[in-house]
């Protein structure tokens, strides 16, 4: 089968010529992607990968890019972080409809990653959300391409942020039960 998704790098500083990363990308195996360099000190592809789930797709691709940039540092794989126009989009629907759902159903609405002038939300509980209550189509290779980029996107952050043992063992308890409450 075929995944579609996007993984965002930052680069270390002799990263910096373009054109040698591009061909030490295609060598490493990511001649199925398209290289984004416009921004500075970042590189983002978007990969069109052949693979049996949307899980090995991702690894292969995070594989190859490791073996190509070793110093390279993932930012984010995408998609998973969206406003409710990107859901929009996805479900084929307006950015109005959209919020008329959301606030129609505040109560049982996966609650944002980030709340603030720009809320965001994981793209996989937004569409599992829409699966469930049976009126919308959700694709489900979006989906699972969307499950499994939050899924690398969460460990991570895990991984990135070391917590405090004591902080550690009090979250644990605390975010267990949160999660649990959590329709997913």
């Amino acid at each position: 089968m075929e995944y579609t998704f996007t993984l965002k790098y930052q680069l270390a500083e002799q990263d910096a010529n373009h054109e040698q990363l591009v061909e030490r990308l295609g060598a490493a195996g990511c001649d199925d992607a398209l290289v984004g360099i416009g921004q500075p000190g970042r590189i983002a592809l978007e990969f069109v990968r052949e693979a049996e789930s949307a899980e090995a797709a991702l690894l292969s691709a995070m594989a190859d890019v490791k073996k190509a940039i070793p110093t390279a540092k993932l930012i984010e794989a995408a998609p998973d972080f969206v406003g409710l126009t990107d859901v929009a989009e996805v479900v084929g629907v307006t950015r109005q409809n959209m919020r008329k759902l959301m606030v129609s159903h505040a109560m049982s609405f996966p609650a944002p990653v980030h709340e603030g002038s720009v809320t965001v939300w994981h793209l996989a509980e937004v569409m599992s959300w829409l699966q469930a209550r049976g009126t919308y189509k959700v694709e489900a290779t979006m989906l699972e391409v969307a499950r499994t980029a939050m899924q690398v996107n969460i460990a991570k952050e895990v991984q990135m942020r070391r917590l405090v043992p004591k902080v550690r063992r009090e979250l644990k308890t605390l975010v267990a039960y949160a999660v649990s409450k959590r329709v997913t």
